[in-house]
């Protein structure tokens, strides 16, 4: 029987960051970074008005103020999209749009509100400092700059930075491709009437979902049937777009082995049986060029390991450098029993604050695969496999789950 810590080095073996390649920006969301980047240009590209107002020397308005306003004439008007800046004469103004360069000459700007609005001329209420409302060239990003280091993980703020520097693809480590099958005749879809000897596919929503918030790309098959021909074919047809296949049940011992037989023949999957609670029995291997996950049929084993093994896996192989969940420690307010000589993972719930400290307690009876109580937790309590009775008062590591 292999230990927790002995699976999940197998299953971070066979998971290696996949290759990066070049993508456009607005497919880079969610990706991580495969190397530094470095801004084209400057940003801004020359020194801009910062306000509406009036390009200004700062010598030429020296002493204004409301009640002794410098009236100076208007030679000029530049907007946004000016292509050049112009000169400023000494002792003349320049009515200028914000986001407009600046006339050579010219060190600040008078904000509109404060100038009674001239056109041929115009009456400045304040004196200004030197670089009074501009942006100088160069203020944001400087040419040749690093903006964003190898490892980022990309977003909406990551993407205007990219696109500001000149950059319309970057180079990332893709996001993994993620099928995901249940595999039994009993199951269905939800939504359908309920018919005796069925099951409703929990497993394959679920997991679509957690593969999700872990940085995946999802394909969700859903219901795979029992029929080795069948299912054979479908792990097949899928191996072409995978680059990570979970399935969900046909791990039977009763002669239900389906799964491992279907996928004998077709690469190297090693089954074991995992020292821990909930989940025991687990496949983890290559078909090809694409990893595989064998995972149990309960919906609470299946994301419990999932959890444990394949996000870490998972997250590895997108390029992340952090592939583990925080995990702090707790003081158990509820006791209970755990089984002796398998390290347990109980759903529940922690609560408190970094100062007072934290305590937790099941969300549910620990030994029993309630979905109420997985839905209710925000942990994982893990109770390692020497200890036998939890009592009130013992400090447990928790996986947190809830960000």
């Amino acid at each position: 029987m292999k230990t927790v810590a002995e699976h999940l080095t197998e299953c971070l073996a066979v998971s290696s960051p996949l290759p990066p390649f070049n993508v456009a920006i607005d497919g880079a969301v969610g990706c991580m970074l495969a190397q530094d980047v470095r801004s084209l240009v400057d940003v801004p590209q020359a020194d801009l008005a910062g306000r509406d107002g009036y390009a200004v020397r700062v010598e030429d308005v020296f002493g204004a103020s409301a009640t002794n306003p410098i009236v100076l004439p208007v030679v000029e008007e530049v907007r946004a999209d000016s292509l050049e800046a112009s000169a400023l004469v000494a002792g003349t103004a320049v009515k200028i749009s914000s986001g407009a360069p600046m006339p050579r000459e010219a060190n600040a700007v008078v904000p509109i509100e404060a100038t009674d609005g001239g056109r041929a001329e115009v009456a400045l209420k304040i004196a200004v400092e030197h670089g009074a409302n501009v942006r100088p060239r160069a203020e944001d990003l400087a040419a040749g700059e690093v903006i964003l280091k190898e490892g980022v993980r990309i977003g909406s703020r990551q993407v205007a930075l990219l696109a500001s520097a000149g950059h319309a693809t970057v180079l990332v480590n893709p996001k993994p491709r993620v099928v995901i099958m249940s595999i039994g005749d009993e199951l269905q879809e939800p939504g359908r009437p309920a018919r005796q000897g069925k099951i409703y596919d929990a497993n394959s929503h679920a997991l679509a979902m957690a593969v999700s918030d872990a940085g995946g790309e999802v394909y969700r098959v859903g219901q795979v049937s029992d029929d080795k021909r069948e299912l054979r074919e479908m792990i097949e047809d899928q191996l072409v777009r995978a680059d990570i296949i979970i399935t969900t049940g046909g791990l039977s011992y009763g002669g239900g082995d389906t799964l491992k037989e279907v996928l004998s023949p077709l690469g190297s999957v090693r089954f074991d049986n995992i020292a821990m609670a909930p989940g025991r029995q687990l496949g983890v291997g290559r078909l090809g060029e694409t990893t595989i996950f064998c995972l149990p049929g309960s919906p609470v084993s299946a994301l419990t390991n999932f959890e444990v093994f394949i996000r870490p896996a998972l997250r590895q192989m997108a390029g992340h450098t952090h592939i583990h969940r925080r995990s702090i420690k707790a003081s158990v307010i509820r006791g209970w029993e755990s089984p002796l000589g398998v390290e347990e993972f109980v759903r529940a719930k922690v609560l408190g604050n970094p100062t007072r400290g934290y305590q937790v307690e099941p969300t549910a009876e620990p030994g029993k695969p309630l979905l109420t109580g997985l839905s209710e937790a925000n942990c994982l309590a893990v109770v390692p496999a020497a200890q036998r009775s939890v009592a009130v008062g013992d400090t447990l590591d928790c996986i947190v789950l809830d960000r």
